[in-house]
């Protein structure tokens, strides 16, 4: 019978993976709420480019965090791909949102959402088959 080890990240609950991708999550829905105050407020825009550094900066944050995640413990190599699909996105989003092309700007940002909702979920339902 094999024996199942865990590692110590893997007991702890919550991984650094798991958290940048929920600050990810919880950064792309502050700039769609700092989309509609864009519109209807003088100070939205600046919550809005304000949060798009931030949101950047979180998917920065989740591109190192899955290569720690995969260099020290050997884990999967797959979340760094995630991880380089949303930094590219988010890219492309910056590029988008500064040359003021919203009928591309809001439905990418829409799915990045999308997006970064599966990826906590799917981090959220190994935790779970973990425990």
């Amino acid at each position: 019978m094999a024996t199942t080890t865990t590692t110590p990240a893997a007991r702890r609950g919550f991984t650094l993976l798991q958290l940048t991708v929920a600050l990810q999550t919880l950064a792309i829905f502050f700039q769609a709420t700092t989309a509609g105050l864009l519109l209807s407020t003088s100070y939205g825009e600046t919550l809005h480019s304000v949060g798009a550094r931030v949101m950047y900066g979180a998917s920065m944050l989740y591109l190192l965090a899955a290569i720690l995640a995969w260099r020290p413990g050997g884990g999967p190599a797959r979340p760094i791909l995630y991880a380089t699909g949303f930094l590219a996105l988010a890219s492309v989003q910056v590029v988008l949102g500064v040359t003021h092309k919203p009928a591309l700007h809001v439905p990418l940002g829409v799915l990045m959402f999308g997006l970064s909702l599966l990826d906590l979920g799917r981090g959220l339902a190994t935790t779970a088959r973990r425990a």
